[in-house]
């Protein structure tokens, strides 16, 4: 095993700006939400599918041969009490995993907003070390002076509203190209 390099200061500043983010969304998170995770993450193990299957299985089981056993037949076949069971189980899980994966979505948006803002700025920069590359080559005596049209081009700051816009309607469809219905 290779001994560990340190990391460069950037990349550890990077880390702990992101642990704390971490940190903050975590303690920014209710209690009631803290559960509802822990039951959602609890009730996506594979235990959970073989308990309720057992449960199911024990009661369909129970209520068949209680008639013949003598002991009290709590749900007669087909088993109404234990449908209504199932599908209030159902919802409840369904509502639980829902909740988590709306805050999944937020945190995401959250996510896709910053890398956007990155990605821009990152733009920005490139667009203004071009300009400055230009400017030196043309003050540079030594450094034949010709024209770039890629270089020109890249050196025009891209404008997002135009990206999006564009992204828009790309994705709506063209009226006249849809088939009658």
């Amino acid at each position: 095993m290779r001994p560990k390099k340190p990391l460069p200061p950037a990349v550890s500043q990077n880390i702990e700006v992101l642990e704390e983010y971490y940190r903050q969304e975590e303690r920014s998170v209710g209690a009631a939400q803290r559960l509802l995770e822990r039951s959602s993450a609890a009730l996506g193990r594979p235990w959970f599918l073989g308990f309720i299957l057992t449960v199911v299985l024990l009661w369909i089981i129970y209520n068949s041969l209680s008639p013949t056993l003598g002991w009290p037949q709590l749900d007669a076949p087909p088993f109404f009490a234990l449908q209504g069971l199932v599908s209030l189980i159902a919802l409840l899980v369904t509502t639980v995993v829902l909740i988590g994966q709306n805050r999944i979505a937020q945190r995401e948006s959250r996510r896709e907003q910053m890398e956007l803002q990155v990605n821009i700025l990152t733009e920005q920069k490139t667009t203004k070390l071009l300009h400055l590359i230009e400017e030196l080559r043309r003050d540079l005596p030594m450094v034949r002076d010709r024209h770039d049209a890629d270089a020109a081009e890249l050196q025009r700051p891209t404008d997002a509203a135009d990206i999006l816009n564009a992204l828009g309607s790309a994705q709506r469809p063209d009226p006249k190209s849809e088939a009658p219905r």
